[in-house]
């Protein structure tokens, strides 16, 4: 139940990206639904082979190298799937910026939510 809370979330997140960076564009929920799912997967299972392979690069960029990781991933999955569109890099590493914290926001006020109930 609370994994389906955090994709819903993570969906949100995704649309209100899409409103604050003009590069991306999401074309409905269902869509939304679908990148946050392959997000969720491709920052599970090919982020940390990044980041490990990378790590000399991180490490000398004191830690600033994972953004443009970020970016690259935010822009690959935009140039995947159809429906969710990423113009270019950068607007990659903006919207993954962004879409870290609105995730986080949002999973952070329903974890609240569901304490006080």
């Amino acid at each position: 139940m609370k994994l389906l809370l955090i994709w819903i979330l993570n969906a949100l997140a995704l649309i209100a990206v899409a409103n604050y960076v003009p590069g991306i564009r999401v074309d409905g929920f269902s869509a939304a639904l679908v990148a946050a799912l392959v997000l969720g997967l491709v920052n599970t299972m090919i982020r940390p082979l990044l980041v490990l392979l990378t790590l000399p690069v991180t490490m000398l960029t004191l830690g600033l190298f994972i953004f443009v990781i970020n970016g690259l991933l935010f822009w690959f999955v935009g140039s995947v799937l159809r429906g969710f569109i990423v113009d270019s890099f950068w607007h990659g590493v903006l919207g993954a910026l962004l879409y870290s914290i609105f995730s986080w926001a949002l999973s952070a006020a329903a974890t609240q939510l569901m304490r006080k109930s």
